[in-house]
């Protein structure tokens, strides 16, 4: 039986992971599986080596304190590795931890397959050297990624984006309008502020100025708020005096069905750039996407990016399709007016569901699901080991 040892990071590694396995399980049910992983691996039967939530650290703020303990728990899994001999060694993201996994194991001659591309197109090029020496092949979410890794000598596989297996696209809007007392034609916007408590308190503050200045161009507007557990008390604290109605969403199927919501009743997003723009790509909600950092971190990016947009949504496009609001240019004035745009013309609206399907057609994999497609990657390593 060929065991197939999985490590992943972080939360969505997590889901990935579990995706990956249940794709593997059913391509060649003889498989076996060990690694690191969370709720939703341990769900597909895998056992983690220990708690996940010990790798699931950002920043130097956290990880400084506990680099002892992860490099304990990098030793520990590397003498499991050793010990086990997997047929194959699946890291997904993460890469603080799991390329550092992936050198420490090379002298075993166990191949590295990396799910989630390291995005060396948009910064960091260098990185490719150390990728090149770590790992034996990469699973790209984005389909002009292949190319990039296979000029620089590493094999890479497009296998789709997983925000199209994530059921964003199949929420219920009537049954979010139902629960909150929301008519039918109620316009309704979707606000994401970020995930983290550093984005959440530069971004809340100029979304609220940026809704008070649009309450009153629509009337009767909801905003709906879906956040994480880890920020949802200061984005209760600090929508407190937002106008009109708030509603916080922390849980997922409810999240999509806010994006049903707005999608199906001319509403809009307003959010932090990131993968929440392609969520809100894949369920049809036109949106702007706006960011602040701290203006010194900002100039430091400016050097290190390497790319034109900050939403993937434009990137995939190669074209402008959603408004972003960088740094000095995210004011609530600009936004309102952006807004209101969405939520007043249908025609602009129209547009950027015209980007979407555009964007949505280079997203998908030649055939089947993203987590088939890896699946597949990852059988044929194991089958082409000599």
């Amino acid at each position: 039986m060929t065991l197939v040892y999985i490590v992943a990071g972080e939360a969505s590694g997590d889901v990935l992971g579990a995706r990956l396995l249940a794709a593997l399980r059913a391509r060649e049910p003889r498989l076996d599986f060990a690694g690191i992983g969370g709720d939703r691996l341990a769900e597909q039967g895998m056992a983690s080596l220990f708690p996940m939530r010990e790798l699931a650290l950002m920043g130097l703020i956290e990880v400084l304190p506990n680099i002892r303990r992860l490099a304990r728990r990098l030793d520990q899994t590397v003498a499991d590795i050793t010990a086990r001999r997997p047929g194959v060694v699946v890291t997904i993201d993460s890469p603080g931890f799991t390329l550092r996994l992936a050198q420490r194991i090379r002298p075993l001659g166990i191949p590295v397959v990396h799910y989630v591309a390291p995005q060396i197109w948009a910064w960091r090029p260098g990185r490719v050297a150390k990728i090149k020496a770590a790992v034996d092949h990469v699973l790209c979410l984005l389909p002009f990624e292949p190319v990039i890794f296979e000029a620089a000598g590493i094999p890479a596989s497009f296998v789709g984006h997983p925000v199209l297996e994530s059921g964003v696209d199949a929420g219920d809007g009537a049954r979010f309008r139902t629960a909150h007392g929301l008519a039918p034609d109620a316009p309704l916007l979707v606000v994401m502020p970020g995930s983290r408590r550093m984005e959440v308190k530069r971004l809340l503050p100029v979304f609220g100025q940026a809704l008070r200045l649009l309450a009153p161009r629509v009337p009767g507007l909801a905003v709906a708020l879906p956040v994480s557990a880890v920020v949802a008390d200061a984005v209760r604290a600090g929508t407190r005096d937002w106008p009109g109605r708030t509603i916080l969403v922390t849980d997922l199927a409810e999240k999509h069905d806010a994006f049903a919501a707005a999608a199906e009743a001319g509403g809009a997003g307003l959010i932090k750039s990131g993968t929440s723009s392609l969520e809100m790509a894949v369920a049809g909600v036109p949106h702007l996407v706006a960011y602040k950092v701290n203006p010194i971190t900002a100039a430091i990016v400016r050097r290190l990016v390497r790319v034109p947009f900050a939403s993937l949504v434009n990137l995939l496009a190669d074209r402008r399709v959603v408004p972003e609001y960088l740094q000095q240019d995210a004011t609530p004035e600009a936004l309102a007016e952006g807004l209101a745009g969405l939520l007043l013309d249908p025609a602009q609206a129209a547009a950027q569901r015209e980007g979407f399907a555009e964007m949505l057609a280079k997203l998908r994999p030649a055939e089947g699901t993203p987590s088939a497609a890896a699946a597949a990657a990852v059988l044929q390593t194991i089958e082409d080991l000599p």
